[in-house]
C-alpha cells in the first residue's frame, strides 16, 4: 500500500516513534505529534447520511515508522538541517499533565540533549523520506 500512496500525493505525513516504547506510549505519543501538524493539512468535515457532522482529518495518510534511539537523533538533526519544521515529543512529557508543564520540560534541555521518544514531520516526499532513511514501518 505505501507504494500506491506514494503516487498519489507529493507530500509525505509521517511518524518516527523510538523502538522501545509500550503500546500506549506509542499511540499517544503519535496522537500528540500529529496534532501538531498544521490546520491546512485536514480535509472539511465529514457527514453522515443522517447529517451529523463529524471533525475534519488529515486529507492523506500518515505513515508511522520506528527505530531505535540513534536513529530518531540523527533523523531528528537531518530535520533540523533541512529547517524542516516538526513535532517532538520527549520521554520528559510522560510525567506532565499539561500542555503548559510540557513545553516547559523540553524548553529546559538543550536541542542535542532532547531525549526524543517520536517526531513527526509534513513534507516533500523525498524530503521526508531522506529525514527518516533508515527507519522501518511500525508493526
Amino acid at each position: 500500500m505505501p507504494a500506491i500512496v506514494d503516487l498519489m500525493f507529493d507530500t509525505k505525513i509521517a511518524v518516527l516513534l523510538r523502538d522501545d516504547l509500550a503500546g500506549w506510549q506509542a499511540l499517544n505519543v503519535v496522537a500528540f505529534l500529529v496534532s501538531g501538524l498544521p490546520d491546512e493539512l485536514r480535509g472539511e468535515p465529514y457527514i453522515d447520511a443522517d447529517d451529523v457532522n463529524y471533525l475534519p482529518m488529515f486529507g492523506q495518510p500518515v505513515v508511522v515508522l520506528q527505530g531505535g534511539q540513534a536513529l530518531l537523533k540523527k533523523a531528528h538533526e537531518r530535520a533540523l538541517n533541512r529547517n524542516q519544521p516538526m513535532a517532538i515529543f520527549t520521554a520528559d512529557l510522560f510525567a506532565t499533565g499539561n500542555d503548559d508543564d510540557n513545553r516547559a520540560a523540553v524548553r529546559k534541555v538543550h536541542t542535542q540533549d532532547l531525549d526524543l521518544v517520536g517526531i513527526a514531520v509534513h513534507g516533500q516526499k523525498n524530503a521526508v523520506d531522506k529525514i527518516f532513511k533508515g527507519a522501518r514501518m511500525h508493526p
